[in-house]
């Protein structure tokens, strides 16, 4: 008899059971379980929660729009929740997160969204999350596929106010192509004169 069969006879799997006060199983049995007995992981609302994920480039906007609707996302950026602005800028970013990038004008290491989130927290660009108010200084097509955008911010705090260019790329090729994602978001000022720790 070989061990294999020694250990799976019903015999042994019915003792194993009965030492437990569950009762003998037979071998050949199915497990049964229903729908109250399976875990639900998901909360009550997932559908509607995967319906209002972050938004991001759509092959329908223009330049401008792209523009606009980032900074409506900043506007409100803790509506649903928190830092949904920034998703929404994240999904927009046309860096590559295996390499470093000049998004913010220095290189940084914005691969993780943790440190793309951060940045947005410091500052110079925090005038950015909640402003009250905006106002578009110019607007150039430096190329055909390359648009960039100055705006003026004035934040919820008291004096608070920035300015910044966007610079947005048209994606010629690839899965992106047609989309307009943004290069960089550069602040006018000096935004990293103090340092970052990101």
């Amino acid at each position: 008899m070989s061990l294999h069969s020694s250990l799976l006879t019903p015999n042994s799997v019915s003792c194993l059971y009965s030492k437990s006060k569950i009762g003998t199983v037979s071998v050949g049995s199915r497990v049964r379980a229903s729908a109250s007995d399976v875990p639900d992981f998901l909360s009550a609302d997932w559908l509607e929660s995967r319906r209002k994920r972050p938004n991001g480039p759509r092959l329908n906007f223009s330049a401008e729009e792209a523009v606009q609707y980032q900074l409506d996302a900043l506007k409100y950026n803790d509506q649903p929740r928190p830092d949904y602005g920034i998703e929404v800028m994240y999904r927009f970013a046309g860096f590559d997160p295996f390499e470093r990038s000049t998004y913010f004008g220095p290189f940084f290491d914005l691969g993780q969204f943790e440190r793309f989130r951060r940045i947005f927290h410091h500052s110079t660009y925090r005038v950015l999350l909640g402003h009250k108010q905006r106002k578009i200084l110019s607007s150039l097509f430096v190329e055909e596929n390359r648009f960039k955008q100055r705006v003026w911010i004035q934040g919820s705090r008291p004096e608070e106010e920035e300015i910044f260019q966007f610079t947005m790329v048209q994606r010629i090729g690839g899965l992106w192509d047609g989309y307009w994602l943004t290069e960089s978001l550069l602040d006018d000022g000096d935004a990293f004169s103090g340092g970052l720790a990101y």
